[in-house]
């Protein structure tokens, strides 16, 4: 990287005054200089969270032509590898300290890739998801108390498709109880689990807590082809189905993958 003559004034206040540096490739640098020297102001030009008043900031990538980062957007910079640590800690409490660097890493940094991709194709991550659908409230005589219900869930490992639900309801355009949506009932509760370790025995005792909760539930198991599950279960109250499907994802703990 090299900095060349920059220089920034705010409001008559001469913050930098033509600072030259030139950063080697697989070094450290440091900028050392008490409170108000501009250490931070030169970081913000770098990054171009702020402008300079003059001069500019090259880059030069290991494989590739120079790049000029004065003028850039932020995030473009970010995508050509320079970024920043602020002093204040921030992380992802629930990751690993090497799950929470692979999210810094160069690459796509959208919400769903930041969520679900993992950079070293880990097989064995684990992921759980759960959630309830509703159409109304039993008690009260409620069915399909809307317009309009659309609801897609797609999940996928290593690039692969693993997992899609596709609901929507359209109670004006066609029958509810006639196409046996929700099966009669009120509430909807979908769950996905990673591969267990042993499968037969997580769907045995997923069985058996559905053969217990029988008079307030339905539903079943289904594996799917690369080895993870898939859990539907119907009811009449939210709570219900709430409490069931926790201890089902309880079940992973004494069959962890």
């Amino acid at each position: 990287m090299k900095i060349k003559n920059v220089s920034v004034v705010f409001d008559g206040f001469q913050a930098l005054t033509d600072v030259n540096v030139k950063v080697k490739r697989n070094s450290i640098h440091f900028f050392i200089g008490p409170n108000g020297a501009g250490k931070t102001t030169l970081l913000d030009i770098i990054c171009a969270k702020t402008k300079p008043t003059g001069g500019n900031v090259s880059f030069y990538p290991m494989h590739g032509e120079k790049v000029r980062l004065t003028g850039m957007k932020e995030y473009k910079i970010v995508k050509e590898g320079v970024v920043r640590k602020f002093q204040a800690p921030s992380i992802f409490v629930n990751l690993t300290v090497g799950e929470n660097m692979e999210l810094s890493l160069k690459g796509n940094k959208g919400v769903w890739q930041s969520i679900f991709h993992r950079t070293s194709e880990d097989e064995t991550a684990v992921f759980q998801m759960c959630e309830i659908l509703t159409c109304g409230r039993y008690a009260r005589g409620e069915r399909f108390a809307y317009r309009s219900f659309r609801n897609y869930v797609e999940i996928r490992r290593g690039g692969r498709l693993i997992y899609r639900d596709n609901t929507w309801y359209e109670p004006e355009l066609f029958s509810m109880e006639e196409t046996g949506m929700m099966e009669g009932f009120t509430h909807q509760a979908n769950l996905f689990v990673t591969k267990p370790e042993d499968g037969e025995a997580f769907c045995e005792e997923v069985r058996n807590l559905l053969e217990d909760e029988r008079k307030n539930c339905q539903g079943g198991i289904t594996r799917l082809a690369e080895g993870d599950y898939a859990v539907r279960l119907f009811g009449w109250r939210g709570q219900v189905l709430e409490e069931l499907s926790d201890k089902i994802l309880r079940l992973l703990r004494k069959n962890p993958v």
